[in-house]
């Protein structure tokens, strides 16, 4: 196996991760969520979420299988991440609007 600083920022496995928790308005930090509560929105699906990653021109696929650690529902609803691919094979951004994460 290579080492991680030979591999291309535009594999697959090297996109980022985004749960519907991080988003989730009704989640606690303690529980997941990442962003204020004035940017959240209220139970995203991580298909909402590809939709919209897709829309604004993202590279972007979902995985329905995956969970987040800190969910404890484990009914569908709450399945799936989406990998979002950020930086390009020579390190560019994809989209300059969105430099980070």
């Amino acid at each position: 196996m290579a080492c991680a600083a030979a591999r291309s920022p535009a594999d697959q496995d090297r996109f980022i991760c985004i749960y519907p928790a991080y988003l989730n308005n009704k989640k606690t930090i303690a529980e997941g969520r990442r962003i204020p509560i004035n940017k959240a929105v209220e139970n995203p699906t991580a298909t909402e979420i590809q939709d919209v990653c897709s829309a604004v021109g993202l590279n972007a696929f979902l995985e329905k299988n995956k969970m987040y650690s800190r969910e404890w529902n484990r009914d569908v609803q709450y399945r799936g991440r989406v990998r979002v691919q950020l930086k390009q094979d020579d390190g560019s951004l994809c989209l300059v609007q969105f430099p980070s994460r």
